[in-house]
């Protein structure tokens, strides 16, 4: 890269090549510029997107009770609750004042 002195901008200002003479330096280091490197490939991660783990398959049909089991199950729940005494449901615990 050619440095210009004061003398020589001035020199060039007079007889009016320096605007030429610093599209020329742009130029060159636009040319000498290299092009960035590509980003590496991301690494493959063996999951795909939306889809079941390789060698699984999706569960079947959900298991169906006849309407009045579902509504006597949560009937017992809430009795449960309501009485301070623990249901049979799995995760239940007795409520406590700060439950209620």
């Amino acid at each position: 890269m050619t440095e210009f002195s004061l003398e020589d901008i001035k020199a060039m200002r007079k007889d009016g090549s320096l605007k030429a003479a610093l599209r020329c330096q742009i130029a060159d280091g636009k040319r000498r510029r290299q092009p960035a490197a590509p980003a590496p490939a991301p690494r493959p991660s063996g999951h795909t997107v939306g889809a079941w783990p390789a060698g699984s398959q999706p569960p079947g049909p959900l298991p169906t009770q006849p309407p009045g089991a579902w509504m006597a199950a949560l009937q017992r729940h809430r009795d449960g609750t309501q009485t301070g005494t623990t249901c049979e449901c799995p995760g239940c615990h007795t409520p406590t004042q700060e439950d209620r």
